[in-house]
């Protein structure tokens, strides 16, 4: 597997999937430090990361800030065609990007990519597509298991996180 792109959708995914308001009407969401651990190793194996969600979100931008993710889609109703668009804008091939997604309004985006995963409480129609559904649900580190298992396929996982996590005896 040569992944060269991660595609991410947020909520469900790299969230629980829930929307949390506060009483001022502020949004807060859940992430998992286990998924931004996996992402810094994706990077640092040469993948760039993308989010792409259907929402606009104030965590979601400050989250891809913290991470320094490459691309940061908010407000995306058209997934599919926004992905394909910046595909061919990027000289990305299907065989060099991954996406890891949800919900139906995943689907169309999904389909552009050569590997696919998915958190393991997502929609059946998701699952069905899925090339590797994640032990972890959304927001629970299934991000994490996506980066695993496109690095172990690579053959680069341990080179990768001895380098990022070194572990001193």
């Amino acid at each position: 597997m040569d992944i060269k792109l991660l595609v991410l959708d947020v909520d469900g995914t790299l969230t629980d999937g829930g929307l949390y308001l506060d009483s001022t009407g502020n949004e807060t969401k859940k992430f998992t430090v286990k998924d931004g651990a996996a992402l810094t190793l994706a990077r640092a194996a040469g993948i760039q990361v993308m989010i792409l969600t259907g929402r606009e979100s104030e965590p979601v931008r400050r989250r891809a800030a913290e991470l320094h993710l490459d691309y940061v889609i908010q407000g995306c109703a058209d997934k599919g065609t926004r992905l394909r668009d910046f595909m061919a804008e990027k000289g990305f091939t299907r065989q060099q990007v991954a996406y890891v997604g949800d919900d139906w309004n995943d689907l169309a985006a999904m389909s552009l990519c050569g590997f696919v995963a998915c958190p393991a409480n997502s929609a059946k129609e998701v699952i069905a597509r899925a090339d590797y559904v994640c032990p972890q649900k959304g927001g629970e580190g299934a991000v994490r298991g996506a980066v695993e298992r496109i690095l172990q396929a690579a053959g680069v996982f341990d080179e990768v996180l001895s380098r990022v996590y070194p572990a001193e005896v």
